[in-house]
């Protein structure tokens, strides 16, 4: 089969496809009240990673739905990639996935089924990492490709980490580098490097399977996973959501290497922007080498978690025993809420 590279049949990529925060938050203003559930733990209205339904029995069902466009020109990493996007929202609860269903859209006019069939496999590969099964799903005649997953786990109710539960004083860790948004459009444009091509795929089909094993730790206050809103976006969520602010240390956030390269040339996503515009007044210190790291759009990012301060040594150790050596350094700190709603130093 003639190369065909699937990010040419897209105007988005990845998680930078997400709507706006601003524009978000108007399409989910409503004047018809959801009903009311004594069992529904988690909805819609702290901004959570998905939604968790008591069981009775002390557990509790997680339920999440992600897709987007391609990231990639390879199908079968495509396919990777927003599997392990999806899944992640299951960990960022603490919990542990236990179904996938797929959701994809798919231009049959423009595109070989063979590819979309690739796509299938992709999601099948990291379904099997994460231990479960690809057991159905949904397809249509879209305009362009587009695939993610319908995804369901289950949680101890005691072990449910949520974004706006962050406790003031709390220390601020995160589990990937960040900067493969703008890695993403390099390779758009055809200017990526081949070495960072390859950091890009590896970085963006890793499952975040920690997170299930973050859920039991009771210090950890706080989990979200970074995605389309970027480090910023989601930093901003977890610290408004618990009454909070953060400050955030630049110098300590983890970014991929050569990114600033491509910055330097402004080969930089378009989101990038739009996410700025949706948060500039709830941020201050902002400056040139960070405003396109803390801006950028992640795809299947890392978890970004807060933990009670005395716990740091135990916190650390465990990271290093989970081979997370290098992000085992915290980034910021939650502080008693201020006009500033994140500072950067």
């Amino acid at each position: 089969m003639e190369e065909i590279k699937l990010t040419k049949y897209s105007h988005g990529a990845g998680c930078g496809c997400k709507i706006a925060p601003a524009v978000l938050e108007n399409i989910l203003k409503s004047t018809i009240p959801s009903l009311p559930n004594k069992n529904l733990l988690v909805g819609n209205s702290t901004k959570d990673d998905a939604a968790v339904y008591d069981l009775g029995n002390g557990k509790a069902i997680i339920s999440t739905v992600d897709f987007f466009m391609p990231i990639v020109d390879d199908a079968f990493d495509f396919g990777r990639i927003a599997s392990a996007n999806a899944i992640s929202d299951v960990y960022a609860m603490g919990g542990k996935p236990i179904l996938a269903t797929a959701i994809l859209g798919w231009p049959i006019d423009k595109l070989p089924v063979e590819l979309a069939q690739k796509v299938l496999d992709g999601a099948r590969t990291i379904c099997n990492e994460a231990g479960i099964p690809l057991a159905g799903g949904h397809s249509i005649d879209t305009l362009e490709p587009m695939f993610g997953l319908s995804v369901n786990g289950l949680v101890d109710i005691k072990n449910l980490k949520q974004n706006s539960t962050a406790k003031n004083g709390d220390l601020i860790y995160i589990t990937k580098k960040i900067g493969v948004g703008i890695l993403a459009t390099a390779l758009k444009r055809e200017v990526i490097k081949e070495e960072h091509k390859e950091v890009l795929t590896k970085q963006l089909i890793q499952i975040n399977k920690v997170g299930e094993s973050f859920g039991e730790l009771p210090y950890i206050t706080a989990m979200t996973d970074i995605t389309g809103f970027g480090l910023l976006g989601h930093l901003i969520e977890m610290a408004e959501g618990a009454g909070l602010s953060a400050e955030l240390n630049y110098a300590e956030v983890p970014v991929i290497e050569g990114v600033q390269d491509y910055i330097s040339k402004m080969i930089v996503p378009d989101n990038a922007y739009r996410n700025w515009n949706s948060f500039e007044k709830k941020v201050s210190g902002i400056g040139a080498a960070s405003f396109f790291t803390l801006c950028d759009p992640q795809t299947n990012g890392g978890l970004m978690i807060t933990i009670l301060e005395e716990h740091q040594q135990e916190f650390e150790r465990f990271l290093s025993e989970h081979k997370l050596d290098q992000f085992a350094k915290p980034i910021g700190k939650m502080v008693t809420k201020t006009e500033t709603i994140v500072s950067i130093k």
